[in-house]
């Protein structure tokens, strides 16, 4: 199946190791300085093309968290256009790490995932100049997205936007009890500056 050219568009700006170091000097207060890895995976490769994502505070880039996986691809609705769903690794431990060592990410399946139904994105696309442009992104479902880990519940607002050089996450966490966000992107999103690119490990 031939892939979009909009939708390669989006999994190469995704496609990086990224850092947020000029806005955490900024606003060390608000921003933690840290380090966020976006690693494709062939997973689902017939229709979509697919990350493996990771982060980690500067101060301890030995213990990454948030492992997660995006799966970006061209919904049936043509007018819709692309989207993004999230999905939930069984046994996150298994590939910590990945966001350096993608080796890992050769044993994962489709079985050692799960789709988490609320945590779904429309993305929008806009030209910016020749060759170049911002996607942007909102929720669709009017929930919040919904996941269990070790036993507890947690709910979390997404959203981004990507340029070729630059990852926005908007990414925050919600109080189930009274539905305001805690942590994350509470002044504003966390951006995120591409300083290498994984372009390259797209299968494609």
């Amino acid at each position: 199946m031939t892939l979009p050219p909009e939708l390669i568009t989006l999994a190469s700006y995704m496609a990086g190791e990224f850092d947020n170091q000029q806005q955490a000097l900024a606003e060390p207060v608000w921003y933690v300085h840290l380090h966020l890895w976006q690693r494709p995976i062939p997973l689902f490769s017939e229709n979509s093309l697919t990350l493996f994502a990771e982060q980690a505070p500067i101060t301890n880039l030995n213990r990454p968290y948030r492992q997660r996986i995006f799966r970006l691809y061209q919904s049936d609705q043509p007018s819709t256009g692309l989207q993004v769903q999230y999905y939930q690794i069984k046994e996150p431990e298994t590939v910590r790490g990945a966001g350096c060592h993608p080796e890992l990410l050769q044993q994962l399946t489709p079985e050692d995932i799960t789709l988490l139904p609320d945590c779904r994105l429309n993305v929008q696309m806009h030209q910016i100049s020749l060759n170049n442009y911002e996607f942007t992104t909102t929720s669709v479902s009017e929930h919040p997205c919904c996941f269990s880990y070790q036993g507890n519940n947690y709910q979390v607002s997404l959203g981004f936007e990507a340029t070729a050089d630059e990852f926005r996450s908007y990414d925050k966490g919600i109080d189930p009890s009274t539905g305001k966000a805690t942590w994350g992107a509470l002044l504003g999103p966390f951006r995120f500056t591409k300083r290498q690119d994984f372009t390259a490990e797209l299968p494609i």
